[in-house]
């Protein structure tokens, strides 16, 4: 079964919300957990307890985890398990993407059934171009899985390397556009856009439509309101809503309140 219709059956199921487990230092200390891999785990598994059964997909922030070194990792490792156990989506957000050679140890690390860190989707940087790339794009075809390729991120840093122009006339970003949807097209995979909720997609020439799933991050504590989901991107479109701080906020004994609020923001 492909990433995409599991993506699709479990969007049917739940919703569209997506919830980043961020372990914040500031959120660790809201929660009165310790900022070490202890206090990780603790806050990462009760996020996945929360959300199991509420939302389709959920995204752990490997650098918070990777912050801790080899015990973050295992706290990552620990909370991975606990939402593949609950039938939970996980999109690791590491935004890895190098040469072929090193994409294969990546590609084993995360997207390898069986792997301790594996993940339903992998979020990937393209800009050492598309086509190195591929390593991973097969790999995570081969397991039903997927990856989600920064298009058009809200950072300002961004837009000056994203909306420079090729020769074509079509910006960077529309370019990395039309290359997932081309390799969606023969593969059915389901790979899917990192476009960030807060950004003018007209700008960066992206359309978000067809089957190219995408991963909208800046709801919530960035700026961009759930209940403006369908004005923000098409009604068509297959669009994961992120958000993070503004559920994770609300505490351990919160959360549940919190995600169901969330849901209920977004339109019908």
């Amino acid at each position: 079964m492909t990433f995409l219709i599991r993506l699709r059956e479990a969007v049917d199921r739940h919703g569209e919300l997506c919830v980043g487990i961020d372990p914040h230092r500031s959120l660790l200390d809201a929660w009165g957990v310790p900022s070490d891999a202890a206090g990780l785990e603790r806050f990462g598994r009760a996020v996945v307890e929360a959300c199991a059964g509420r939302v389709a997909v959920v995204k752990p922030q490997v650098a918070l985890f990777e912050a801790h070194g080899s015990t973050g990792l295992a706290a990552l490792e620990a909370v991975l398990a606990d939402a593949r156990a609950a039938g939970l989506l996980v999109i690791a957000d590491a935004k890895r993407g190098d040469i072929g050679s090193t994409n294969a140890g990546y590609a084993a690390a995360w997207l390898a059934p069986g792997s301790p860190l594996e993940a339903d989707a992998l979020t990937v940087s393209p800009y050492l171009g598309v086509g190195a790339l591929d390593g991973l794009f097969a790999a995570a075809e081969s397991g039903g899985k997927a990856l989600f390729v920064l298009a058009a991120t809200s950072n300002p840093e961004g837009s000056a390397l994203q909306l420079a122009r090729l020769g074509d006339g079509r910006t960077v970003a529309a370019s990395v556009a039309d290359a997932v949807a081309q390799r969606n097209a023969r593969t059915a995979a389901g790979h899917g856009l990192v476009v960030g909720a807060t950004v003018d997609r007209a700008d960066f020439g992206i359309d978000a439509t067809g089957s190219t799933p995408i991963l909208a991050p800046g709801f919530g504590a960035q700026g961009a309101q759930l209940s403006s989901l369908r004005t923000l991107f098409p009604s068509d479109a297959l669009v994961l809503a992120s958000a993070s701080r503004s559920i994770l906020q609300a505490g351990e004994r919160g959360l549940v309140d919190a995600i169901d609020a969330a849901r209920a923001a977004l339109p019908a």
